[in-house]
């Protein structure tokens, strides 16, 4: 091949569309809660946002502790309806479930990393409120004293277990 035909092939193909070949969905790594769990397998889906990770609905337990009913999303006593848009298959839209019930998310999609924050629904009433839950024990007379007629005073609540 003379040089000018070389140099010529070489240009175009510097220069020619190179085909796209789209790589199946890789694992990911989940931040939730102090926990940190690796999922081997994830879905992708590019209807979307870029974002969304979708995982098996058998991870969801391990992840945030949420499992999948006909009523919804449950955990302990609390259930979260879910639109059929974020089930599909055996894989569930985790970070549409976040955005549902007010969770922050944040994602780096290259590193196939998410990071997930708390559950305001979970978390209990009397952190919304600031409010600590009604605490009744023994004086040492025996006569209870509730923590509620200490109403607008600083309180410093000592417990302790022999266990």
């Amino acid at each position: 091949m003379v040089r000018r035909d070389f140099l010529r092939v070489l240009g175009i193909a510097s220069v020619a569309p190179r085909p796209v070949i789209a790589a199946p969905a890789a694992g990911a790594t989940v931040l939730y809660n102090d926990r940190t769990v690796s999922l081997d397998q994830v879905g992708a889906d590019p209807d979307h946002a870029a974002d969304a990770l979708w995982v098996r609905k058998i991870d969801l337990p391990k992840i945030n502790e949420f499992e999948l009913k006909p009523q919804g999303a449950c955990r302990a006593d609390v259930c979260i309806p879910i639109p059929k848009t974020m089930v599909r298959g055996t894989l569930f839209n985790l970070t549409a479930f976040a955005r549902r019930v007010g969770q922050a998310v944040v994602a780096d999609v290259r590193a196939r990393a998410w990071s997930f924050g708390e559950i305001p629904i979970v978390r209990g009433a009397f952190l919304e409120s600031r409010m600590a839950p009604e605490i009744v024990v023994p004086d040492r007379r025996g006569q209870p004293v509730r923590l509620s007629g200490f109403r607008g005073k600083k309180v410093l609540l000592v417990t302790w277990a022999s266990w």
